[in-house]
């Protein structure tokens, strides 16, 4: 990822073919920077359910994750402003016409790609580290909750909650549930690229993610993603048939401080 760092968590080039397609996009407690090449780039802010976006046929997007903590520094406002919006980029940075004539005559989506993370990385101000240090501590694996928090991190909850919506766009608890969640969506997307490694077994996964049983689950995957998790699994499954090594995106998700797995205790592959 170049110049951005610890930005973004990744970045992504997408082509799609002659038929127009709908992305879905869930809550991963970031938000994202994307532009389909040709048009101005846009911000999805941090998402509390998913929500789809249309890319036309034959397009080519470009796109940065930015961890969660990092979008109020990079916009300039309070994050929470910007909760399950999806903006012009023109409407924060005024200067951003050139940059879409420059992604848009780019040579390749590549350099596309390191044109938008190297503006994201001249935008971006410093992260707020008391809410880089909270969001280390919602990861999966990490806690089971948040009412330690404040304690730990010697802030009344109070402010540990401003802060968090101005960095991140929601509080420590919302946070918290979406983090969870992507532990779940990260041990799916494991699943679909080895499927040989583990049987599916939603009751564990759901225990081991965090969740108090698999109805737990149930709920917080309709309420977040739209669909319970069989469905969210099928989908996932006709959806990565594309032969591409996925592991960057769910690795760190999957991780914990011991190296290895939030699920199953495996050791994590090098």
């Amino acid at each position: 990822m170049g110049a951005l760092g610890p930005l973004a968590s990744s970045v992504w080039i997408q082509q799609v073919g002659d038929r127009g397609l709908a992305q879905r996009h869930v809550p991963n407690g970031g938000a994202e920077m994307w532009c389909v090449l040709g048009e101005s780039p846009r911000l999805l802010g941090p998402l509390t359910t998913s929500v789809y976006h249309d890319i036309p046929a034959g397009g080519t997007v470009v796109g940065i994750r930015l961890r969660p903590g990092v979008l109020g520094g990079l916009v300039g406002m309070p994050a929470d402003e910007l909760v399950d919006q999806n903006v012009a980029g023109s409407d924060i940075w005024k200067e951003l016409s050139r940059l879409t004539d420059v992604l848009g005559d780019a040579a390749t989506p590549q350099a596309a790609l390191a044109f938008l993370q190297s503006f994201v990385a001249r935008s971006a101000g410093e992260p707020d580290p008391l809410v880089n240090e909270a969001v280390a501590r919602l990861m999966p694996g990490s806690v089971r909750g948040t009412a330690a928090l404040p304690a730990l991190l010697s802030i009344s909850e109070r402010q540990l909650r401003r802060r968090c919506r101005d960095a991140v766009g929601v509080g420590p608890k919302e946070l918290h549930r979406v983090l969870r969640f992507q532990g779940f969506i990260a041990r799916v997307q494991a699943s679909v690229d080895q499927p040989e490694a583990a049987e599916v077994d939603l009751a564990r996964w759901a225990v081991e993610s965090g969740y108090h049983d698999q109805a737990h689950l149930s709920r917080e995957c309709r309420r977040l993603a739209g669909a319970p998790p069989g469905a969210l699994l099928a989908q996932y499954g006709a959806a990565c048939a594309c032969g591409h090594d996925h592991a960057a995106s769910y690795l760190p998700m999957l991780r914990r401080g011991d190296g290895r797995f939030v699920q199953e205790g495996r050791p994590v592959p090098a």
